[in-house]
């Protein structure tokens, strides 16, 4: 099955960022993928090895949607192509030749979960 494209969303000013607050952790119901809309942007979090991660929602290569992917082993697997990434840094698998995909940092407080928007304390800046 194709997942289909979901458009992509305006790249977001370090002067824009801070933590943002979302879902309770109880939100996966389950689940290790879990399609969230933040500051106006598609992301995705993930449940990988009881660590929790955020990335964008869109595959960089072609906007497949990474909701309708999967997650083994640290890695984020494509629904449309074999391309995956990795959660920890977004590096994109061996082969592929397009940018890694956008990483987000995130936090749990209480039940809830802090997503970091904008320019990343110590990380990369998401397109």
């Amino acid at each position: 099955m194709c997942a289909k494209p979901i458009s992509a969303d305006e790249p977001i000013s370090a002067a824009e960022g801070g933590w943002v607050r979302i879902r309770g952790i109880a939100a996966f119901a389950g689940r290790s993928l879990l399609p969230v809309r933040v500051a106006g942007r598609s992301l995705l979090l993930v449940r990988s090895e009881g660590a929790l991660f955020a990335v964008e929602r869109a595959c960089p290569h072609e906007s497949a949607d990474l909701a309708r992917g999967h997650c083994t082993n640290g890695r984020l697997h494509c629904p449309r192509h074999r391309a995956s990434f990795a959660l920890s840094d977004g590096a994109v698998s061996p082969g592929w030749f397009f940018r890694d995909l956008a990483t987000f940092a995130t936090r749990r407080i209480g039940e809830d979960v802090e997503i970091w928007i904008g320019e990343p304390p110590g990380g990369r800046s998401a397109p």
